[in-house]
């Protein structure tokens, strides 16, 4: 499952709040942000523009600012006008610099954003990369429902019906904590899987007889998680007579993002107690992370015997 690029428009007020700048000239409402990637224009300054990242958030240090300051008042305003001329998503100014006159006027002059933060430029870099990381994720929705069971992210999938929300519930009863029922939004950080729910639906859950319930009124705030890592995936399925099922436990996987997750499919049919399973699974996934097979002990003691 893999998604397109993301884009996101980002109210400038709140990108300032979340990254703790200083608004200088807002220009505009939203900017639109589109690359995890940072640009320093320290040779754009002197007029070369090939290859120019103007889609990437700009940052200027007491490097630029000392070239410029270098250059006549004529040489400066070209230089900058230029600069500015471009549809810059903004320009941000480290270690508390005062803005130099032209960059005022000329910000205002195109529109563009500028905002300062008193934080020293390799700073304010690592935490705007991690910050656009996160925002610029990789994402797609699933059906589904997210669990986190004794630390483990455990994705629930199947078709409507086969009883994802009913072991959701069973489980939350038995103290493990809900992270979305229905639709799980998934971004890709890092090599990360991160899940979450919509916004609109966080927390909710259908119980097919009963209607809509509120996990987290219901069953208190310990219940439920704002996101988690998705750590294995557990596809429901009616009970095919006909089919083989693992009994073994080897390994077969879901792809998602370009992730690949460890994947096993539980048969469905009355009198089985899923949220029993479910809790074994997710157990079995935490031995398996910490190097324990119960498949390769097995072999190792028949192996033994054999000897």
């Amino acid at each position: 499952m893999k998604s397109e690029r993301v884009i996101e428009r980002v109210k400038i007020i709140d990108f300032a709040k979340i990254l703790g700048l200083e608004i200088i000239h807002q220009g505009k409402e939203y900017i639109t942000l589109s690359t995890i990637n940072i640009n320093r224009p320290g040779i754009q300054l002197t007029g070369f523009y090939t290859h120019f990242g103007a889609d990437r958030v700009q940052i200027m240090g007491e490097m630029e600012f000392a070239y410029l300051k270098n250059l006549t008042p004529e040489q400066r305003y070209e230089s900058l006008d230029k600069y500015f001329s471009y549809p810059l998503p903004c320009l941000i100014i480290s270690t508390d610099l005062e803005p130099l006159k032209e960059m005022v006027e000329l910000a205002n002059k195109h529109q563009i954003p500028l905002l300062r933060s008193q934080q020293r430029t390799t700073f304010i870099v690592n935490d705007m990369i991690s910050y656009l990381n996160e925002l610029l994720a990789p994402t797609i929705t699933m059906h589904g429902v997210l669990m986190d069971m004794y630390g483990v992210g455990v994705l629930i999938t199947g078709n409507s019906g086969i009883g994802k929300s009913e072991n959701a519930l069973e489980l939350v009863q038995r103290g493990h904590r809900l992270v979305a029922d229905d639709a799980v939004i998934i971004r890709r950080v890092n090599d990360r899987l991160i899940g979450t729910s919509p916004d609109n639906i966080r927390y909710f859950m259908e119980v097919r007889g009963i209607g809509i319930i509120d996990v987290r009124n219901m069953y208190g705030v310990g219940a439920v998680k704002l996101t988690k890592v998705i750590d294995m995936v557990v596809q429901l399925e009616k009970w095919d007579d006909t089919k083989e099922y693992d009994r073994l436990g080897s390994s077969d996987y879901m792809e998602i993002l370009d992730h690949n997750l460890p994947e096993i499919v539980v048969p469905v049919r009355p009198g089985r107690n899923l949220a029993v399973i479910l809790e074994v699974a997710a157990r079995d996934h935490r031995l398996k992370s910490m190097g324990f097979s119960a498949l390769d002990e097995l072999n190792k003691r028949l192996m033994h015997g054999d000897n």
